[in-house]
């Protein structure tokens, strides 16, 4: 995915406003099993995902707990560095190779200080960032396994192609056998 459409699926920006925030952006890549975010550490730049696929995760005492997969088009981010210049919890682990936009925070927080366009850009990243967020945690709370499931499928299906079950499995707070088992009841 382009960064022109990224950055516009955020927030539309005035030519002159997205020509001065790609100017702080670059292109990286990095291969399957990259640690892209690590918990405990202050995390200094915002990634947008062009091609690939991560998961994020923390670690409990005996496992890993998946809360959240990006592709194409996704914003990877320690919301907490972000927000509060504090250590994340999150690590987030490259699925498979990664081709990403790289935007420094430091640089970025310099950008809202001089264009309100890109300030708004970015209070409007903020607000989606916390909506999918409260949606998770939503519907976590208050949805089946087998409904989580058929959501994921609805909304992100190519995600059961690309991403190992038992991080599907982590990620929808079940055993990989309950995903088996619902799966086939789906069939």
């Amino acid at each position: 995915m382009k960064i022109d459409q990224i950055l516009n699926n955020i927030y539309p920006l005035p030519d002159t406003s997205k020509s001065t925030i790609k100017e702080c952006i670059s292109e990286i890549s990095y291969p399957k099993g990259y640690f892209l975010l690590r918990a405990n550490k202050i995390e200094t730049s915002i990634y947008f995902i062009k091609k690939g696929i991560v998961r994020a995760y923390a670690n409990s005492a005996d496992n890993e707990i998946t809360f959240w997969f990006g592709k194409e088009g996704d914003a990877v981010i320690s919301m907490k560095s972000y927000v509060a210049n504090q250590k994340g919890y999150e690590d987030i682990k490259l699925l498979e190779d990664c081709e990403l936009y790289e935007l420094k925070i430091q640089n970025l927080q310099k950008l809202f200080e001089k264009d309100i366009n890109i300030a708004n850009w970015g209070r409007r990243f903020a607000e989606q960032e916390l909506i999918k967020t409260e949606e998770r945690l939503i519907s976590r709370q208050f949805r089946t396994a087998k409904e989580r499931y058929k959501e994921l499928l609805k909304n992100n299906s190519d995600l059961i192609q690309r991403v190992q079950l038992g991080h599907i499995a982590s990620y929808l707070g079940i055993t990989q056998v309950s995903l088996s088992r619902i799966r086939a009841e789906i069939k």
